[in-house]
């Protein structure tokens, strides 16, 4: 369990790692990545002890342990929640068709080449198919939290992009029920099918409560004191995802859902400006565990680099591509349709649970390589995207179109 000094120093080093963005004018998410790297238990955790005087003192450094991980799914929780506050369901199931359509046109390119790079490199299916949801999903947590920042999350852009993200959360919770018991031994098809029909069963709950709950959330947030308002969001959002995610659904996708049904009363802009202070805490701490679970050394294996090389040098730009045609679909120019591009390349949150899903399954390549890949991919392109993200307008530039 981490101690109180523990935590503080990742304060400690989110705190440095903001003040360096805002001096450097970089978006802050790379930075605390980096700063979890370092303040983790394998940088700063691999010194040990130094020399004081006549002795030596320990090193403090922050775990990977439950409780950290706990505030980083608060994180995920509340990024997701103000991502549900931008819809309403309304307008969700308006715009289902050319989601839909983005979306797959998301899936059907860029999932398969994570699978064809394993299969490249002599990985069996199912390593290659955890690959293959490595690289596929988007951050929803990472690009929430840039839009959010940029700007963005009022502009044309914002729609495909989140239409996109919901739809790969959805894919992605389908795609873990099915992963799970094969990569875990239980490959039973039973199994399979029944923890398949909870998923989706959860998912239909979700959705249909979200669009029948309006007033019933409405009366519910109905406080008096900001106080009271955000305890009650909290007991809200958070009791309903960590249920989903003990059902094995998504945390994120149930805090998606919560805040689709807050978005529908009038208690959104409250909402919005009591909570943002809570979620910017958490969302960091998230950020950070991103860093603390990476292993710089382990990115040194040649596997992990010709890996790593590849799947950067392929999905970087067909995310861009798919990102740009889904704009497409979604009606908008070019520029904005680049900016979709750029803001689908980020990868985070859901690649990390897919290496971890790889970790308890058998075999180097699956309980080391796999997961050597996924921090090492996330790592690099949390920073890609976000700087992407940041200075689209060089980009943006460089096309021959002149349309806004």
């Amino acid at each position: 369990m981490a101690s109180l000094l523990a935590i503080g120093l990742a304060f400690v080093a989110i705190a440095v790692a903001g003040a360096v963005a805002e001096r450097a004018n970089l978006s802050v998410i790379p930075l605390y990545v980096v700063a979890g790297v370092l303040v983790g238990p394998n940088v700063l955790g691999g010194v040990g002890a130094v020399a004081v005087g006549g002795g030596t003192v320990p090193v403090p450094a922050v775990p990977v342990d439950d409780t950290v991980t706990v505030l980083a799914e608060l994180g995920i929780v509340l990024l997701l929640f103000f991502l549900g506050l931008e819809f309403s369901i309304d307008r969700l199931l308006a715009g289902w068709r050319r989601m839909t359509a983005a979306g797959s046109v998301d899936l059907v390119v860029n999932f398969p080449l994570g699978v064809l790079v394993g299969l490249a490199l002599g990985w069996s299916v199912v390593e290659a198919l955890l690959l293959g949801g490595v690289v596929y999903i988007s951050s929803s947590a990472i690009i929430t939290k840039s839009l959010l920042d940029l700007g963005w999350i009022a502009n044309d852009e914002s729609e495909p992009i989140l239409g996109v993200l919901v739809f790969e959360d959805l894919v992605i919770a389908v795609y873990l029920a099915l992963v799970t018991p094969i990569v875990t031994g239980g490959g039973d098809p039973t199994a399979v099918a029944v923890d398949l029909s909870v998923a989706v069963a959860v998912l239909v709950v979700l959705a249909v409560a979200a669009y029948f709950g309006e007033r019933w959330a409405e009366r519910t947030l109905r406080a008096d004191t900001g106080e009271t308002f955000v305890l009650r969001t909290l007991a809200l959002a958070v009791p309903i995802a960590g249920a989903a995610l003990a059902l094995g659904v998504s945390e994120a996708v149930a805090a998606f859902f919560v805040g689709v049904a807050v978005a529908s009363t009038s208690h959104v802009e409250r909402a919005e400006r009591l909570l943002a202070p809570v979620r910017d805490v958490f969302a960091a701490v998230f950020f950070l565990w991103v860093g603390l679970r990476t292993d710089p050394a382990v990115l040194l294996d040649p596997v992990v680099v010709t890996a790593l090389a590849a799947i950067v040098l392929l999905t970087g730009p067909s995310k861009v591509l798919t990102g740009f045609y889904g704009g497409r679909i979604y009606g908008l120019p070019d520029r904005r349709s680049l900016r979709v591009g750029l803001g689908m390349t980020t990868r985070g949150e859901f690649s990390l649970v897919v290496a971890a899903l790889a970790a308890t399954g058998t075999g180097t390549v699956m309980t080391e390589i796999v997961p050597a890949v996924a921090v090492g991919y996330v790592l690099v392109m949390s920073t890609v995207g976000t700087l992407a993200m940041q200075y689209s307008d060089r980009f943006e530039a460089l096309l021959p179109s002149a349309s806004t």
